[in-house]
């Protein structure tokens, strides 16, 4: 007598293709993907060493306090205010160093909304102090 076999299908699901297909949607993301780099600020420093003496009406201040708060010559003012004052105080003094002095918990948002104000008031001139400790 002859038995024949059961031939037995099995319930798996073909994976072959699956590392392909999963090979193929990361190269895609890699490709399509555009990874955002920080370009910090953009200045340029002196080289160091390089110390002369200026007059105090070359010099405006800018102090940003540990609120956030901005005062130029001493005198509180809002963040939209800058620009103008700044571009009336250039128009004037063509060679005015705009000094910017901040505390160690200032926010950055506010210093970097600073620096932004002073680009678009076309100040040219523009020192960073370093914050007291």
């Amino acid at each position: 007598m002859l038995v024949e076999k059961r031939k037995t299908s099995s319930a798996e699901i073909p994976t072959g293709s699956l590392a392909d297909m999963a090979f193929l949607l990361l190269i895609f993301f890699l490709v399509v993907t555009t990874i955002g780099s920080d370009k910090g600020i953009d200045l340029v420093l002196p080289p160091e060493g390089d110390v002369k003496p200026i007059p105090m009406k070359n010099i405006m201040n800018i102090l940003l306090n540990d609120n956030g708060d901005i005062l130029i010559d001493e005198e509180p003012r809002l963040l939209n205010q800058v620009k103008d004052i700044v571009k009336d105080r250039v128009a004037k003094n063509d060679k005015l160093i705009v000094s910017v002095k901040t505390t160690r918990v200032t926010p950055y948002r506010v210093f970097i909304a600073v620096l932004d104000q002073l680009k678009q008031a076309d100040a040219r001139k523009i020192s960073i102090a370093e914050p007291d400790k």
